[in-house]
């Protein structure tokens, strides 16, 4: 059975990813299942929403466009996936890597050949931009005058 957190996990890779870099990923990893479309990929629109603080009352910070797939496997898996803008390609392909990664016998080989070479990837490009603006990083501070 696969964990909440962990399918969490996977899905939030691949939803970072460009449907590029998984089709890269996906040509060192085993051949996937044939798979059937059960709805999409389809884009629409969805209300993004905050709150002040990260507590305060929610309040709509506006649209955004999201796209989603459904697929089914030949075995019966089901996969989603709900991708930021309108790359329907991207969407197809994390609905069938979230169906194929069910499976116990498939998951091994494609989180070594695909989820964990797209961490490391975004791990790697996050610490590159932090590391850039702290580069830009300005301290202020006052000095007090003795008299």
């Amino acid at each position: 059975m696969v964990t909440q957190a962990a399918r969490r996990r996977w899905m939030g890779v691949l939803a970072r990813a460009d449907a590029d870099a998984i089709a890269i990923r996906l040509a060192e990893a085993p051949a996937l299942p044939r798979h059937i479309r059960l709805r999409g990929p389809e884009t629409g629109l969805v209300m993004a929403r905050g709150r002040q603080g990260g507590d305060g009352a929610p309040f709509n910070l506006g649209e955004m466009t999201v796209t989603r797939c459904s697929v089914r496997l030949a075995d019966g898996a089901v996969g989603h996936a709900y991708v930021a803008g309108r790359d329907a390609r991207q969407a197809e392909l994390a609905a069938v890597l979230d169906a194929a990664l069910q499976d116990p016998v498939r998951r091994p080989a494609l989180l070594s050949a695909v989820i964990e070479p797209l961490a490391e990837a975004q791990a790697a490009r996050v610490t590159r931009e932090a590391a850039k603006a702290a580069a830009t990083r300005v301290e202020f501070f006052t000095m007090a005058t003795m008299r």
